[in-house]
């Protein structure tokens, strides 16, 4: 799907899992989700990277197909990375969809001496310490510098740098808020979702949205300023649904694929980024 067609996907709510509860009590010592993200972590040996999976209770055959990348695929690797809406919609915590398959595959996975590497999305930027916890998981950070076997990468969600998109930026700047995740997560999980809906409304009628459907990606410039200060001459994001190698940008820019199962028989489209022998990325479609 495009960029424009997906501008306002955060403010439709699909149908919901049934809920799981936390132990709110050991939820009132834990940092908001925004602050949540480690900052440095441990070099990646062999990873697999994905993103944009958007889990949802109507998306069966999604759910299905990330299942079976969870069986058969992703066990060829040491680590699992991924950069953002593995989730469509997450309210937190202690009142989520109910993920227990989902967090049953990955705590598997990292029970077995393996990694997994998670970074919040748009969709689900309400994950937080509890859920990391409950899959064996490492919470990473919005734009951070991992070596890939000595190799520095820049893994980011990637709608930091869709600059012309003030709709986008007002409503990343919500979700990420700090201070208003510690009100929402204080309020009743059944209520939260009509808070977020309201707070993503304003967002849009406040701010205008790009005339030039280019204007919803990204902007090359502000990923190569990122890219810079960081240090590092290649990054990997997901978030716009293009999946493509960017190999003569100002910075080399690997774009990951999203994941549809349900729309249509034709539609159904998956992938995932994983490293060469050479130590370059390729991107592998399902």
């Amino acid at each position: 799907s495009s960029l424009n067609e997906r501008k306002g996907a955060e403010m439709t709510r699909p149908a919901p899992f049934r809920s799981f509860r936390l132990d709110k009590s050991a939820m009132a010592d834990k940092k908001v989700p925004a602050l949540c993200g480690l900052k440095s972590v441990p070099e990646l040996t062999n990873p697999v990277i994905i993103s944009d999976v958007h889990l949802a209770a109507n998306k069966p055959k999604t759910i299905m197909a990330f299942l079976r990348f969870m069986k058969n695929v992703a066990p060829r690797f040491a680590e699992l990375v991924i950069l953002g809406d593995l989730f469509d919609y997450w309210l937190g915590d202690d009142a989520t969809p109910e993920a227990d398959p989902i967090i049953a595959e990955l705590k598997l996975y990292s029970s077995t001496g393996r990694r997994v590497l998670i970074m919040q999305g748009s969709h689900d930027a309400l994950l937080g310490a509890d859920f990391a916890e409950s899959c064996g998981a490492e919470l990473i950070a919005d734009q951070i510098v991992i070596p890939v076997n000595g190799n520095p990468i820049l893994f980011a969600y990637g709608d930091q740098w869709c600059v012309r998109d003030q709709v986008r930026q007002a409503r990343r700047a919500v979700l990420r808020d700090p201070i208003w995740q510690e009100s929402l997560l204080a309020q009743p999980a059944h209520e939260r979702a009509a808070v977020i809906d309201e707070a993503l409304r304003k967002c849009a009628t406040e701010n205008e949205a790009p005339k030039n459907p280019r204007d919803f990606d990204v902007i090359e410039s502000a990923v190569a300023e990122s890219a810079r200060a960081a240090g590092v001459e290649l990054v990997i994001h997901g978030h716009t649904h293009h999946p493509g190698a960017h190999v003569n940008a100002v910075i080399e820019r690997w774009v990951l694929p999203d994941w549809e199962f349900d729309l249509t028989e034709t539609s159904c489209r998956s992938g995932y980024i994983t490293f060469m022998q050479g130590g370059r990325p390729q991107i592998q479609m399902m």
